[in-house]
C-alpha cells in the first residue's frame, strides 16, 4: 500500500521560508584556530607535541597494575559495573577454560527482539512505540495503554513557537549528530522546570524526545537538501497518529511519498536499534552523565556525542564505503576466490583505508551470530531484489561468510567473528531513501527510549555517583619544580615597565 501521494503533494507546501528559520543560515568563524593564526613555531611544539611523551603509557603496565583497559577483562568480556533489568545483549557463556562462543539473543525487559519484532510484523503494525513502552515501564502495554502512550507522543510532536527561527544548524556544519546535540540542548530552555529529576517529568521529557527528534532530524536533512538544490526549505505539517518511522519518512520523501512496507521495514530498524544494554558506550555515558544528577536534555545529548563516534554508531557510514569499495574491486560476489583475495588484503591494511579493519564484522559481545544482523538480513534481501540491487546485496552477504575466516587467518588469531548490525543497516536505510548523513541520527532517536530506561534506572536504582579510579603509575618518581628562570632552553622575558599612576 502506498501512502497517497495527491493529498501528501496537496499539503507539502514551503511552510518554512529560509527567512523564518535559522536552518539554513551559515554563520562563520572568521578568527581561525591558534594553529594558524598564530603558526606552529618551534615555541609551540611542547604544546601541541609534549602529550606523547607522557600519553603514551607502556602496555605492560596495564598489566602490571591490573588495570583493566576500555573496561574490558582480559577474555574481552564488559567488567561488571552495575545491575540492569533494561536488557541482557548474550554472545557468550563462561566456562572454565573461559568465554565459550554462543549464538547471540538480544532480550529486552526478557523478551528476545525476535520475539518482539516477529510478532509486530505477523500483525502488519509498527513496533517501535510499544518497545519504547516496554523499555520505559518495564511491562508490555495493552491496547488502551498503547493508545494512550500514542496519543501523548502526538500531543508533543509541534515544537516550541519559536523554536526554528532558533533552529541550531547554524554553521556549514556537515553533521546532523551535531545538530541533534545542540537541538536537544535547546529543548532545555523551552522547559519549565529543566533540572526536575522526578519520574513524572522524565517520563514528560521522554515523551516528548520522542515525538519531536524525529521531525527535527528530518527537518534539519531536508534543509541541507534544499540548500544543495537551491530551493525553499518544504516540510510537511505535522499529521496526528502516523508512526515515527512514518514520521521521518513524511519529512524526508516529502511528496515523493513513501509505501507501508518501507515504513514497516523502518520501524523494524528502529526496534533493533532501540536499546543494546548498559554497557555500550552511549548507554553507559548516559548513565554517568546521570549519576551525577544533571538534567535528561545534558545526559541524551551527551550520548549522542558519544554515538556519534565512528568506533560507534558511526561505524555505519565507513560499512558503505568499504561495500563501495569491494563492489568497484570484485565484478562478481559468487566468485569465491575473489572474494577471499580482496577482503584479505582489506585485512592485511593492504586495500581500502589501509587500517586493516573489516567494518560490520567483529562485537564486542557476539560470537556467532548477532541476532540483529540476521534479523535485517531477510529484510534487506527483499528489499535489494525489488529495487535492482541484488549484486550488492549478495556482495554484503560474501563479506558475511567469508570475512571471519579470512580475518582469523590474516590476524593469526581464533577469536570468534561474526557480522554485525552495522554491516545490513545502511544498505538498508539507503533502499528506503534516507540520505547517509541521516543514518546515525536514525540510530540516535530509536536509543532515545533504550537511554530513558538506563539513565531511570540509574536515577532511582543505583543512586550513587559513578566515579571509577585510575592508577598513576609515576607516583613515586614525581618530578621537581624548576622555577620558570631555570628552566631548560628558556631565556627570562624583560620585565615590564611599571605603570604610572596618576596624581590626584
Amino acid at each position: 500500500m502506498t501512502v497517497n501521494k495527491e493529498s501528501l503533494t496537496a499539503h507539502y507546501r514551503p511552510v518554512i521560508p529560509s527567512a523564518s528559520t535559522s536552518a539554513m543560515l551559515h554563520v562563520t568563524d572568521v578568527r581561525p584556530m591558534p594553529s594558524v593564526s598564530c603558526g606552529r613555531e618551534p615555541v609551540s611544539d611542547a604544546l601541541y607535541e609534549g602529550f606523547r611523551n607522557i600519553d603514551a603509557a607502556d602496555p605492560a603496565l596495564y598489566e602490571h597494575y591490573g588495570v583493566k583497559r576500555g573496561l574490558r577483562n582480559p577474555d574481552g568480556s564488559g567488567v561488571v559495573a552495575g545491575l540492569t533489568t533494561v536488557c541482557d545483549v548474550h554472545g557468550y557463556r563462561k566456562g572454565p577454560d573461559g568465554i565459550e562462543p554462543d549464538e547471540g539473543d538480544l532480550l529486552l525487559r526478557g523478551y528476545s527482539i525476535g520475539d518482539l519484532v516477529g510478532a509486530a510484523a505477523s500483525e502488519g503494525r509498527f513496533g517501535y512505540e510499544e518497545l519504547a513502552f516496554l523499555l520505559i515501564s518495564g511491562q508490555l502495554p495493552t491496547y488502551a495503554q498503547l493508545a494512550d502512550f500514542n496519543d501523548r507522543i502526538d500531543s508533543r510532536r509541534a515544537l516550541p513557537v519559536g523554536y526554528l527561527s532558533l533552529f541550531p544548524r547554524t554553521t556549514a556544519s556537515t553533521s546532523i549528530m551535531n545538530v541533534l546535540q545542540r537541538a536537544t540542548l535547546l529543548l532545555y530552555a523551552f522547559d519549565d522546570d529543566p533540572d526536575a529529576t522526578d519520574p513524572q517529568h522524565e517520563v514528560d521529557v521522554a515523551i516528548s524526545l520522542l515525538a519531536r527528534l524525529p521531525r527535527i532530524a528530518a527537518i534539519a536533512s531536508a534543509a541541507y537538501s534544499a540548500e544543495a538544490n537551491q530551493s525553499e526549505l518544504s516540510i510537511p505539517p505535522i499529521e496526528p497518529g502516523l508512526s515515527m518511522a512514518e514520521t521521518i519518512l513524511r519529512v524526508l520523501r516529502g511528496a515523493e511519498g513513501y509505501t507501508r512496507e518501507e515504513a514497516q521495514v523502518l520501524d523494524t530498524m528502529l526496534m533493533l536499534h532501540a536499546e543494546h544494554g548498559g554497557g555500550n558506550n552511549s548507554t553507559f555515558t548516559c548513565r554517568v552523565l546521570s549519576s551525577s544528577g544533571t538534567d535528561p536534555y545534558s545526559a541524551y545529548a551527551a550520548a549522542m556525542g558519544s554515538l556519534k563516534g565512528p568506533k560507534h554508531g558511526g561505524a555505519n557510514f565507513k560499512v558503505g564505503q568499504m561495500i563501495d569499495d569491494v563492489c568497484d574491486h570484485v565484478a562478481d560476489p559468487s566468485d569465491t576466490e575473489a572474494m577471499e583475495a580482496y577482503i584479505a588484503k582489506i585485512a592485511a591494511g593492504e586495500a581500502f583505508d589501509g587500517t586493516g579493519l573489516l567494518y560490520g564484522i567483529g562485537h564486542a559481545v557476539y560470537t556467532l551470530s548477532d541476532p540483529r544482523a540476521a534479523i535485517i538480513r531477510r529484510y534487506a534481501g527483499a528489499l535489494a531484489e525489488h529495487k535492482g540491487l541484488s549484486r550488492r546485496f549478495h556482495t554484503i552477504e560474501a563479506i558475511e561468510d567469508l570475512a571471519p575466516a579470512v580475518v582469523s587467518r590474516v590476524r593469526g588469531t581464533s577469536k570468534p567473528l561474526c557480522a554485525n548490525v552495522d554491516l545490513y543497516a545502511g544498505f538498508v536505510y539507503d533502499m528506503l531513501g534516507i540520505p547517509a548523513e541521516m543514518h546515525t541520527p536514525i540510530f540516535a532517536i530509536a536509543r532515545l527510549s533504550g537511554w530513558v530506561a538506563h539513565r531511570m534506572e540509574e536515577l532511582y536504582g543505583a543512586s550513587r555517583i559513578i566515579r571509577p579510579a585510575y592508577v598513576v603509575p609515576w607516583a613515586s618518581t614525581c618530578p621537581v619544580y624548576v622555577p620558570i628562570a631555570g628552566r631548560a632552553g628558556d631565556e627570562p622575558p624583560l620585565p615590564a615597565p611599571l605603570a604610572q599612576s596618576s596624581p590626584h
